[in-house]
């Protein structure tokens, strides 16, 4: 009986959401190392090597292209089959699972939104970059929460995840509606023809990957020349990979989904993000002086991940809990849940590819940096603070 039970329990396939846990945490630290070694070689005797690498052309595009508009699809792909999975057969799989992460992540997108548009009100010009602060970047959050080991309740993480979920839907969604310029309608319909290709695929039952992923492919450049950024073929890929709903055991290990998601974590985790945060983390410091660091821009990104993040979410939990449509996080205190709201300010990954496709001007770009740089560091370093010192339940 024992040697039954320990060949099924090698067999078992791995929790899902505990390899993305894992994987998330890893990929944090990971990225905030990253983020700091492209910030030291900025502003460092490489500094010349650092940024004109990123901007040489390997075939039609800089290399910063490729790694912004190819290598981040990948990252989009596993957040759409994050969201696919989770409304489905996960987390978010009953409408009564969705209401208190939409409600926190709504409102968590919104009011930093308002605080960034209220600070920047005197440039018009500015007002693209509303976006900038509203997203949460789950890797680096997750990366802070695994420094204080079993500090965070499990409940915290769990509720951070399906916040930061949902927040991704948002963004991508921001992605595809407010950053699209100019449409071309060829590549457009080609792209439709596409998806169509990819549902009749998953309504004639295929279940192996090859097929989607080589219309992925396809998918991806007809959404590049389309008009629309990149990225977002990941999202609409992920939508018509099959899944095999399994009530109990959504890590099962015939789910063409599953595979294709545990498949991505370790890639995307420590390769495509960190590369990104390395990419775009690196801000020359030299010749900024405070009155640039305090400029409208900065600060309003700044702002909204610091204050408009922490204040909203943790808002939103406490009326929703006095409401009655959800509770608090269990054996977790209210401090310690706010705790959390404040590592909702970090907004590195996601806030830093809004803030490439807001503003093209370089000087604008820098500030955007410095912006996200700052809320984010001290949204983590409160965040740590507090989750470490907080009485535990």
């Amino acid at each position: 009986m024992t040697k039954k039970l320990a060949v099924e329990a090698i067999r078992r396939p791995r929790s899902v959401l505990r390899d993305f846990l894992r994987s998330e945490a890893a990929g944090g630290i990971l990225l905030m190392a990253a983020a700091a070694v492209a910030l030291g070689m900025a502003n460092s005797p490489l500094a010349d090597a650092y940024f004109h690498n990123l901007h040489r052309y390997l075939g039609p595009l800089s290399v910063s292209h490729w790694i912004n508009d190819g290598l981040m699809t990948l990252f989009f792909l596993l957040v759409g089959l994050e969201i696919k999975r989770e409304l489905v057969d996960g987390q978010l799989a009953r409408w009564s699972d969705r209401v208190l992460p939409t409600i926190a992540a709504g409102a968590g997108m919104a009011v930093p939104a308002l605080i960034y548009l209220s600070v920047t009100a005197s440039e018009p010009s500015l007002h693209r970059g509303w976006a900038i602060p509203t997203a949460t970047d789950i890797a680096f959050a997750i990366g802070v929460m695994a420094m204080l080991g079993d500090r965070v309740p499990a409940s915290l993480k769990l509720l951070l995840t399906t916040i930061a979920i949902v927040d991704d839907m948002g963004a991508v969604a921001v992605i595809a509606l407010a950053y699209t310029d100019t449409i071309d309608a060829m590549a457009l319909g080609a792209a439709g023809a596409i998806l169509a290709a990819m549902f009749l695929l998953n309504r004639k039952g295929v279940q192996r990957l090859a097929p989607y992923m080589v219309l992925a492919a396809l998918l991806w450049l007809a959404v590049l020349l389309s008009g629309i950024h990149a990225t977002v073929a990941g999202v609409l890929a992920a939508v018509f990979v099959p899944i095999r709903a399994t009530p109990g055991t959504p890590e099962s290990t015939e789910s063409p989904l599953h595979r294709l998601e545990h498949g991505l974590h370790r890639w995307v985790a420590y390769g495509v993000v960190p590369l990104f945060g390395f990419a775009n983390a690196g801000v020359s410091l030299r010749g900024i002086g405070i009155d640039q660091v305090l400029a409208p821009l900065p600060m309003g990104v700044a702002g909204g991940l610091f204050l408009g993040k922490q204040a909203a979410v943790f808002l939103a939990l406490r009326i929703s809990a006095w409401l009655g449509l959800g509770c608090r996080p269990a054996g977790a205190g209210w401090l310690q849940t706010y705790g959390m709201c404040l590592l909702c300010g970090i907004g590195f990954t996601m806030s830093l590819f809004v803030g490439g496709l807001a503003f093209d001007d370089p000087a604008h770009i820098d500030q955007v940096k410095i912006g996200v740089l700052g809320g984010s560091l001290v949204s983590a370093l409160t965040g740590f603070l507090l989750l470490r010192f907080a009485p535990r339940r």
